[in-house]
């Protein structure tokens, strides 16, 4: 039996203790992954919170099979998604730079807005699966089972994706630049 088991039951029994036990194990990361989809803190928090009202609305037809955290991320990606289906001009929370106190130096900030840009203009698959694997430390077997494909398309996307932001950024050679324009 895993801890996800052993919390769920405690909390379809009512237990609010296994609640906060529940949201405070998985917030974090939960949180860290919709804020990589839209930028913006607030909205990634209002998508974590989210989640996790959905997952207890549910709660009772959920059935525990090890994969609490895969689903999780799942109920997260959809609400990611209908949520730029709704709005398409979503602010960043760099857009102001001049009225936030930046701690660090600018051209961190700027580096990670060209990073941030250049994720975001990405096909959605492939987009995905390199917010999975990078900033969110999954491996490919839990990116395949949250996306629901098979493992060597998670290795191919993340290779063109690898490639395509190594074009945007321009930090790939021109071996690779050539050979992607083929792969399309």
């Amino acid at each position: 039996m895993n801890a996800d088991f052993l919390i769920i039951q405690r909390m379809k029994q009512g237990d609010e203790a296994s609640f906060d036990a529940f949201v405070c194990k998985y917030y974090g990361e939960i949180l860290n992954y919709c804020h990589y989809h839209c930028f913006d803190r607030n909205y990634a928090e209002d998508l974590a919170q989210e989640t996790f009202l959905h997952f207890f609305a549910k709660l009772s037809d959920y059935h525990d099979r090890g994969k609490t955290k895969n689903y999780l991320y799942t109920i997260a990606g959809n609400l990611c998604r209908d949520f730029y289906r709704k709005k398409k001009d979503i602010p960043t929370e760099y857009e102001n730079l001049e009225q936030s106190s930046i701690s660090a130096p600018l051209d961190s900030v700027l580096e990670q807005i060209a990073v941030e840009e250049a994720v975001k203009s990405l096909p959605p698959e492939f987009g995905e699966v390199i917010i999975l694997y990078y900033f969110q430390d999954l491996k490919m077997r839990e990116i395949a089972d949250i996306l629901q494909v098979n493992i060597s398309l998670v290795k191919y996307r993340l290779k063109r994706a690898k490639n395509i932001l190594g074009q945007r950024m321009g930090e790939e050679d021109a071996y690779e630049s050539q050979r992607a324009t083929y792969d399309l």
